[in-house]
C-alpha cells in the first residue's frame, strides 16, 4: 500500500513538471519567434480553422457578390446584393433592385394588321393607365439556420431587408384615334371625361400598345419605403459560388396612391410573394 502511495506521488509529480514544461516550451517558442514568423502562424491557424469549419459544412468568407431574378404574385425584378460577413452565421447585407408591379386584373387583348401582304400582331393591356416601375435601396441581414453539413449540401439562411423605394409611373400609350388630330395616334388617358379618353376605353378603336420608350418623359416619381423578410436555400456544390432558391414576403408603402388600370381603385400598399433564383461568388 505504501508503495503505492508512493508510486502514485512521483507520476502526478511527473505529469506536473511535464505539463509544466510543455507550456514553458510554448511560451519559449513563441517568444523566439520573429514578428513576421508570428503572424505567418496565426495566418496558418486561421486558415486551419476555416478548412476544418468548410469541412463541417459552414460558409466562410469575406465578402459576396449575389444577382437574382425575382418572380413576385404582382410583377417582377433584378437584384444585386452585396454581403459582408460578421460571424460565421451573420451576414450583413446591402443590395439594390428594380423591377415592375402589375395590377392583378390586366388583361391582353391581341389586334391583327394587314400590310405589305403580311398579316402582324400588336397587342396591348385594356385599361392600363401607368406602368408602375420602381427602384429600391436597402441593407438587411442573413443570419444562417442550417449549414451544409457537407460541401454538397444545402445551407439555410434567414434574411431580413428594409430600406427606401422609388415608384416610377410611365404613362401607358395606346395607338388609337387622337380626337386632336382625328388621326391614329399614341393617347393615353387623361382622367377628364374628354373623347380621348373615350377612345383610351374603346377596344375596337385601338390597333395596339404604343412603343415601351413612349412615356418616359413624363415619369411621375413617387417615394415609399419597403420591408420584406425570406428565406434562401444555397445548394451550390462549392462555397466559393452561390448558387441559391430564395423566397418570401415583401411590403411597400409610397406616400401617395399608384394608380394602375383605369377601373381599378388605385392604392399605396403593396403587399406580395416572391421567389427568386440567385447566382453569384464568395471571396
Amino acid at each position: 500500500m505504501i508503495k503505492f502511495i508512493r508510486f502514485k506521488k512521483i507520476f502526478l509529480a511527473t505529469s506536473f513538471i511535464g505539463l509544466f514544461s510543455a507550456q514553458s516550451f510554448a511560451q519559449n517558442n513563441n517568444q523566439t519567434l520573429s514578428p513576421k514568423e508570428k503572424k505567418r502562424q496565426e495566418r496558418n491557424e486561421r486558415i486551419d480553422k476555416i478548412i476544418r469549419q468548410e469541412e463541417e459544412g459552414a460558409l466562410v468568407y469575406s465578402t459576396q457578390n449575389i444577382w437574382g431574378l425575382k418572380l413576385y404574385s404582382d410583377g417582377w425584378g433584378f437584384a444585386y446584393e452585396r454581403g459582408f460577413m460578421k460571424t460565421v452565421n451573420k451576414t450583413n447585407l446591402f443590395g439594390i433592385e428594380i423591377g415592375e408591379r402589375k395590377d392583378h386584373h390586366e388583361y391582353k387583348y391581341n389586334t391583327l394588321q394587314t400590310g405589305g401582304g403580311f398579316i402582324t400582331s400588336n397587342s396591348f393591356i385594356y385599361g392600363k393607365q401607368n406602368n408602375f416601375l420602381f427602384a429600391k435601396i436597402g441593407v438587411g441581414q442573413s443570419y444562417l439556420i442550417g449549414g451544409k453539413g457537407n460541401r454538397n449540401g444545402v445551407a439555410v439562411s434567414a434574411i431580413y431587408y428594409g430600406g427606401v423605394s422609388v415608384g416610377l409611373l410611365k404613362p401607358y400609350y395606346v395607338n388609337s384615334l387622337d380626337p386632336s388630330t382625328n388621326q391614329y395616334g399614341p393617347i393615353k388617358y387623361l382622367g377628364d371625361s374628354s373623347k380621348n379618353d373615350e377612345n383610351f376605353l374603346d377596344v375596337n378603336m385601338i390597333d395596339g400598345k404604343a412603343g415601351f420608350f413612349k412615356g418616359f418623359g413624363e415619369l411621375k416619381v413617387k417615394p415609399g419605403l419597403f420591408a420584406k423578410g425570406a428565406v434562401r436555400f444555397d445548394y451550390g456544390r462549392y462555397n466559393e459560388f452561390v448558387s441559391a432558391i430564395e423566397t418570401g414576403v415583401n411590403v411597400e408603402f409610397y406616400t401617395s396612391d399608384m394608380p394602375i388600370l383605369v377601373k381599378n381603385d388605385p392604392k399605396k400598399l403593396f403587399l406580395n410573394v416572391f421567389v427568386a433564383i440567385e447566382f453569384g461568388n464568395r471571396k
